[in-house]
């Protein structure tokens, strides 16, 4: 298998997978991203353009599965249109919560969910529109802020990974029930117009950020109804 993606939930999936009976060919981060004590044995590619790769990936893949954790690297042509089964773990339920996991979470408080979720999903040409394969659900607490929602979050999709590793692996593959929902989409627009929601009851509850403060800098600022910085993709995952 080859991991795509960044961060420490990259690397303990990579050393869960690592132990399990599965190969682990590749991981594939961005720049910088430094494997941890005890898996620096692991072949590493560092780049910013992942379907740029797509040939070597190919390549390199044993068992032509790719799993996507954590990932603010866009999939393209190349990849999607390969032989190769591509799995996102995203933070958040599909397809309710598409885009940028940050801003999910912000607008998910706002609306005052009780209920949010890690969903496995196949990778096609959209944006998280993918085949949900399995999904992994925790309660929202009516006192829980963004960093309590967050954390859960990166616990379930962990727990997620661990859970469907071997039945994506061997077969059959999970099947998550078919409900029909409205679909929503938060990307950076979703946080530039977080102003606008300072009268909400949950606005505080929202945008308190708590530990994440300096990995979202864009949602402090918007929220502190100051100036928001450029958004790039990658700051929001």
């Amino acid at each position: 298998m080859i991991l795509v993606g960044s961060g420490a939930l990259l690397w303990r999936a990579a050393r869960f997978a690592s132990a399990s009976d599965f190969t682990v060919d590749l991981v594939c981060t961005g720049p910088g991203d430094a494997a941890p004590t005890g898996l620096e044995g692991l072949a590493h590619l560092e780049t910013t353009d992942v379907d740029a790769e797509a040939a070597m990936l190919a390549e390199a893949c044993t068992d032509s599965v790719v799993w996507s954790i954590n990932n603010p690297m866009i999939f393209g042509p190349a990849l999607v249109n390969s032989d190769l089964r591509i799995y996102n773990i995203h933070n958040g339920p599909l397809p309710e919560f598409r885009g940028l996991p940050a801003a999910a979470i912000v607008h998910a408080i706002l609306q005052g969910r009780d209920e949010y979720a890690a969903t496995l999903h196949r990778v096609d040409s959209g944006i998280d529109t993918g085949a949900v394969v399995d999904v992994e659900r925790f309660a929202i607490a009516p006192d829980d802020r963004f960093q309590d929602v967050m954390m859960n979050g990166l616990r379930a999709c962990h727990e997620l990974f661990e859970r469907s590793l071997d039945a994506v692996m061997t077969g059959p593959e999970p099947s998550a029930p078919g409900v029909v929902v409205p679909g929503g989409y938060y990307g950076a627009a979703s946080i530039r117009e977080l102003p606008g929601h300072r009268g909400d009851a949950n606005f505080e509850r929202a945008t308190a950020l708590g530990v994440f403060a300096p990995r979202y800098p864009a949602i402090a600022a918007a929220a502190a109804g100051g100036a928001v910085p450029d958004l790039e993709a990658a700051a929001l995952m």
